[in-house]
């Protein structure tokens, strides 16, 4: 015959043991699905990131800003509707301005600060282009 020797709080010890470990189940139940939740949003970040990154470069560069200058839009949109490259003189017929040598050396010179932008090129000396 087996005697077994329980003490008085041994069924509620038990039971607060139970208890406990369905708690630590339930919890660790919870941690595995935000675990799991956390390693896809990693996933979907680095899908998004590479993504972003292969769009990024293919976007064009972004155009510097140009002077404070009334002229520079105008000049712009001057090589915007040539078919070719174009002189300081060309340019200051387009402005409207007359062909004064004040007036074609001050183009020049807004030509020449488009080239050092990187906006224009100067294919040969004064000849001025969009920059592709």
């Amino acid at each position: 015959m087996i005697v077994e020797l329980r003490h008085p709080n041994d069924h509620e010890a038990r039971n607060a043991a139970r208890a406990l470990a369905d708690d630590l189940r339930a919890q660790i139940g919870g941690l595995q699905t935000r675990l799991r939740e956390a390693e896809t949003h990693l996933e979907h970040l680095a899908i998004t990131r590479k993504t972003v990154t292969g769009l990024a470069d293919r976007l064009p560069a972004v155009a510097p800003e140009l002077p404070e200058h009334p002229d520079y839009p105008r000049i712009l949109a001057a090589f915007n509707h040539a078919t070719g490259p174009l002189r300081a003189k060309d340019v200051c017929e387009a402005l409207g301005h007359e062909l004064l040598p004040k007036n074609v050396e001050g183009t020049r010179a807004k030509l020449k600060r488009l080239v050092k932008l990187g906006i224009l090129t100067e294919a040969d000396t004064g000849n001025f282009a969009r920059k592709q």
